[in-house]
């Protein structure tokens, strides 16, 4: 995370006001640089293992469905969703591929899809090639050095778009497990900012632009 230029009363101002701006629906932070800056931590070899092969399993992202009626549902939600990021994704298709793999990924790893969206719009406001000042990259803003704990050591996949998202969805669900289940923790953690409440209220302020009442 970049520090904020300034003097010392105005950084708390300026956290003050983009918050206020945000919840108010006026601003999102995917421009701001909270670009993920996850710090390295040991891992133990079972769950080295584990988050290795939730990495590596190379399923397709295609939805499937117990019922009609849960297809619809999804189907609803695309139609919605794709609409709310024609801005960002003006390409049908490319929106429809993204949303995809964002709904498989997110329920592939026990994750709300509006909490993923919002992450995504915090971290890279949907830039598929953004790169933090401390390196992070692509839409989930994933630190190179996960490449070399669970993967080959190529960061350069991570400009790919399901390899990316796989990457962040798992490294979320890893944080919200660590943190037995408190997301403002998980979010802090994610970001390198755990315990400071301003990334995980800018993800929940954003999640709520990606709410679907269905």
């Amino acid at each position: 995370m970049t520090q904020t230029q300034g003097t010392a009363n105005s950084v708390p101002r300026r956290e003050c006001l983009v918050q206020l701006l945000v919840g108010l629906g006026l601003l999102t932070l995917g421009e701001e640089a909270w670009a993920g800056a996850q710090l390295e931590e040991p891992l133990i070899d079972s769950v080295r293992t584990a988050l290795s092969s939730a990495v590596r399993n190379a399923a397709p992202p295609i939805p499937e469905f117990n019922d009609t009626e849960s297809r619809l549902q999804y189907l609803r939600w695309i139609g919605a969703m794709g609409e709310r990021l024609k801005k960002k994704k003006p390409d049908w298709e490319t929106r429809k591929e993204f949303l995809q793999t964002v709904w498989y990924e997110s329920k592939r790893a026990g994750l709300d899809v509006s909490l993923v969206l919002g992450l995504i719009q915090v971290e890279s406001n949907f830039r598929k090639f953004a790169v933090s000042v401390v390196g992070a990259r692509g839409y989930m803003q994933v630190m190179p050095f996960w490449t070399r704990a669970l993967g080959d050591g190529d960061a350069g996949k991570l400009f790919h778009m399901q390899t990316n998202l796989r990457f962040g969805c798992v490294i979320l669900r890893h944080y919200i497990d660590r943190e037995k289940g408190d997301l403002s923790m998980a979010l802090g953690r994610y970001n390198g900012s755990r315990g400071k409440p301003q990334y995980p209220n800018a993800v929940f302020a954003n999640q709520r632009l990606w709410e679907f009442a269905g």
